[in-house]
């Protein structure tokens, strides 16, 4: 195609550009310039976009020429909540419960144990019941059976429930009489703990293993799984729950050039204190690594199903989820973050969650409004009408799970058809003007771009199975929704999120055209190159 114009910086022509990308098929984002064939970078930035034609003529003979041969270029996409830091230790050190079969994962764990003295931890992740052949949660006799001699946390992939063996429960000081803690339950069978620990019964456990990573391991996680995201086309990340030490091992991995992707950090509220102690607030930092905003959590998971609903789950009739932190606690960690000048995002799943989370929010703003706060609503899963006219009147940010209903389709049943009708609801959040951002929440869900736009997209599972067709996007809207929106829910839309003179080079070629090919098979387009800052960070 030939581009119409060419859009480039005052003076261009003094700075030849490093690098130009030509001949390719550039979907920009950009509202005054779609379409384009060809970009002109210079020091990580893009200084023209336009024709082949034109950008070609801006380069010197210094300038490193790329064919793209009718490749398509998309913005970089941006992850808005994902835990990086977190998941990237838990690769290097714990054991991948990512497998089909309970079988399986008891001999995973066996051979971990194998490997450390007796009464060391062995500690799991990524377990999701619904994936294993058995169709059943792992007990407490499973992993006695694997490591009798060894305290065993296997966390489920959702990230709010974890599942332990006798000896854990024993180090913990839990036993069958021990009450449920606020916020969370130890489950039981026929009276007896059978190891599954839900939202805070899983802290009571968590909080006696001990926590070892040094500060080289923590920054050898991170450039562990940014180069993993780098790989996918993810280019920006939002971390969901960051820490102070995870602050710094972006900034060790950084420093290191081992970085591949940008970090957007928010802090979670258990070190809110310190970092506004130091003079720290939303926007610290540069363009590698920023501070986000301050994290809390107001009630469960979706994928676990212990989402706070106003409706008790399909074949659950007593079961409406939890409510992990009080509003009257949340309001108050809440508050604090938001007179310190700090960006506020809490979690809630689900509809009555995200009410108590609104509730808070408009209160904030009318009793110290700010200009522009971005309130953030971290997943905001099942909505209603009436929510998504506050969200809007507040001008929120929700972070919808971008690939569940493709990755966990086999749990939409508990949550049944007509509820899906309103569950990572994008048709309704564009259709009202909000600026609602791809996320995958990475481990719960699968992180790669491609598979978040055939969710959005199509609405089917991997096995076909619709739900709630009627929040189905176009492909243009999911692309904008995980470039654009992921950019403003940072306050970084002036510099990222599109194709534009001045903005990062952040970007990322295709193996196809997601806008020409079948929908159904968007999750197979390959990712066959991503730049960051105008150089290569990935290449197939």
């Amino acid at each position: 195609m030939q581009a119409s114009s060419l859009a480039l910086l005052p003076l261009v022509s003094m700075e030849k550009p490093d690098t130009v990308l030509y001949g390719g098929n550039i979907i920009t984002m950009a509202a005054n310039q779609p379409r384009a064939d060809a970009i002109a970078i210079s020091g990580g930035h893009i200084t023209a976009v336009g024709s082949t034609e034109d950008v070609l003529a801006l380069a010197s003979p210094l300038t490193r020429k790329i064919d793209l041969g009718g490749k398509t270029v998309l913005p970089g996409f941006i992850d808005a909540h994902s835990h990086p830091a977190y998941s990237g230790v838990m690769h290097l050190f714990q054991v991948d419960c990512d497998l089909r079969s309970i079988a399986a994962i008891k001999e995973a764990i066996r051979t971990a144990a194998q490997k450390k003295a007796p009464g060391e931890w062995v500690l799991g992740f990524k377990y999701d019941d619904t994936k294993t052949s058995e169709g059943r949660f792992l007990t407490r006799e499973d992993l006695d059976e694997a490591a009798p001699d060894h305290p065993v946390f296997i966390s489920h992939r959702g990230g709010h429930t974890g599942f332990v063996n006798s000896l854990a429960l024993k180090m913990a000081s839990i036993d069958d009489n021990t009450p449920d803690p606020a916020g969370g339950r130890f489950d039981r069978t026929d009276g007896r703990l059978n190891g599954r620990l839900l939202e805070t019964g899983a802290s009571a456990v968590e909080a006696v293993i001990p926590k070892g990573e040094t500060r080289e391991q923590r920054r050898d996680g991170v450039a562990l799984i940014s180069k993993m995201l780098a790989k996918s086309g993810v280019t920006s990340v939002t971390d969901a729950y960051g820490s102070r030490d995870d602050f710094i091992a972006y900034n060790d991995a950084y420093q290191a050039g081992e970085l591949g992707t940008r970090i957007y950090c928010m802090i979670g509220y258990f070190d809110i204190d310190r970092m506004i102690a130091a003079g720290l607030q939303t926007g610290f930092g540069d363009e590698w690594v920023r501070l986000g905003g301050m994290k809390a959590t107001c009630d469960g998971s979706i994928s676990e199903r212990t989402a706070r609903l106003s409706k008790p789950y399909v074949g659950r009739p007593d079961d409406y989820g939890i409510i992990v932190t009080e509003e009257g606690d949340l309001y108050e960690l809440a508050r604090k973050a938001h007179a310190a000048s700090w960006q506020l995002g809490i979690h809630a799943n689900g509809d009555v969650a995200v009410d108590i989370t609104l509730r808070i929010y408009e209160r904030l703003q009318k009793e110290m409004p700010k200009a522009d706060p971005r309130y953030r609503l971290e997943h905001c899963t099942v909505i209603n009408d009436d929510l998504v006219r506050r969200i809007a009147a507040l001008g929120a940010i929700p972070t919808p799970f971008s690939t569940y209903v493709y990755f966990h389709g086999e749990k939409m049943v508990e949550y049944g058809k007509e509820r899906l009708n309103n569950m990572f609801a994008l048709r309704s959040f564009l259709d009202a003007g909000v600026m609602a951002t791809q996320a995958s929440d990475y481990p719960p869900g699968p992180y790669e771009p491609m598979m978040a736009l055939q969710s959005s997209v199509t609405r089917t599972d991997m096995k076909g199975t619709l739900w709630g067709g009627n929040q189905r996007i176009t492909v243009e809207e999911a692309i904008r929704v995980g470039t654009v929106h992921g950019a403003y829910a940072s306050y970084e839309e002036k510099i990222k999120g599109s194709l534009e003179v001045g903005k990062l080079a952040d970007l990322v070629v295709l193996g196809a055209d997601p806008t020409q090919v079948d929908p159904f098979t968007l999750v197979d387009v390959p990712v066959e190159r991503t730049m960051v800052g105008g150089k290569w960070v990935y290449e197939g």
